[in-house]
């Protein structure tokens, strides 16, 4: 069957695209009905009013993870579900019952304190204090990206350029597999990625309620202020490993992730 007969996402165009850039926009993800039932959910739960503008004190306000109905819906469509085979592979990853934290951005003149440039660590390392079971700062990413297939960006409100759309360094991912590759299984971590990718070009993750950016473990990438006049709701899990990615692989049968990883490295001009 030919590509013409796929939705765009998961075109064979697509897979390079995803390779070379880093990310794959979906559109229509999921339904925007599930993201206003998911909105309306976690407004309950936010310490201020919907339509009080005043009550926004703060420029970010983090729910705890969220788990089952509209959330779990969102993230368990036939769409999203096709393209984890595709940039993933068949039967290596692992459903998710819910998206985790929301990190909710509101308008207000404060940073947020959270925009710094960075990658999503996925797996603690042995220097990591098993009593402080919420300190993430130890922990690490490594070449093969363990514990991560793939970071997500999930739109549950509509996001224009002011409304806090996560920024995106395209093609980021290269630098930052050639960076990791030293370190071998055990990884890095407390890394200051300010300048990684800085000379990149710049993309920004807004859409419709109900766009998913699916993106590369290795993407680097940041939050920014708010400027618009809209909460903005977004979630921002990660798709597990059901099988660990490899870099070898006898019968050459790679995920689009493992073809970026070992294209940055032996293609030092990606």
């Amino acid at each position: 069957m030919t590509d013409e007969h796929y939705p765009p996402a998961l075109t064979a165009a697509a897979s390079e695209e995803f390779i070379r850039n880093g990310f794959l926009r979906i559109d229509g993800a999921f339904p925007r009905e599930l993201a206003e039932e998911a909105c309306a959910i976690m407004w309950r739960d936010l310490p201020c009013d919907p339509g009080d503008p005043t009550t926004w004190t703060r420029p970010v306000v983090r729910l705890p993870g969220y788990g089952g109905g509209p959330f779990a819906a969102s993230a368990n469509t036939p769409v999203l579900h096709a393209a984890f085979d595709q940039l993933v592979g068949t039967g290596r990853w692992v459903p998710r019952d819910g998206l985790g934290s929301f990190p909710v951005r509101f308008p207000h003149p404060d940073d947020p304190g959270d925009a710094g440039w960075h990658v999503d660590l996925s797996f603690p390392g042995e220097d990591c204090d098993p009593n402080e079971q919420q300190d993430f700062s130890a922990w690490r990413v490594n070449i093969t990206s363990r514990g991560r297939a793939l970071l997500m960006l999930f739109l549950f409100s509509d996001v224009g350029e002011d409304d806090a759309p996560t920024r995106i360094r395209v093609g980021s991912h290269m630098d930052m597999a050639r960076y990791l590759a030293p370190a071998g299984e055990a990884g890095r971590s407390h890394m200051h990625l300010e300048t990684m990718g800085a000379e990149r070009p710049l993309a920004l993750a807004t859409g419709e309620a109900g766009t998913v950016y699916l993106c590369h473990p290795f993407l680097v990438h940041a939050a920014q202020k708010h400027l618009g006049t809209t909460p903005r709701f977004m979630a921002q899990p990660p798709l597990g490993l059901a099988q660990p990615y490899r870099l070898e692989r006898e019968d050459g049968n790679y995920s689009p992730v493992e073809t970026a990883i070992r294209r940055a490295l032996h293609d030092p001009s990606c």
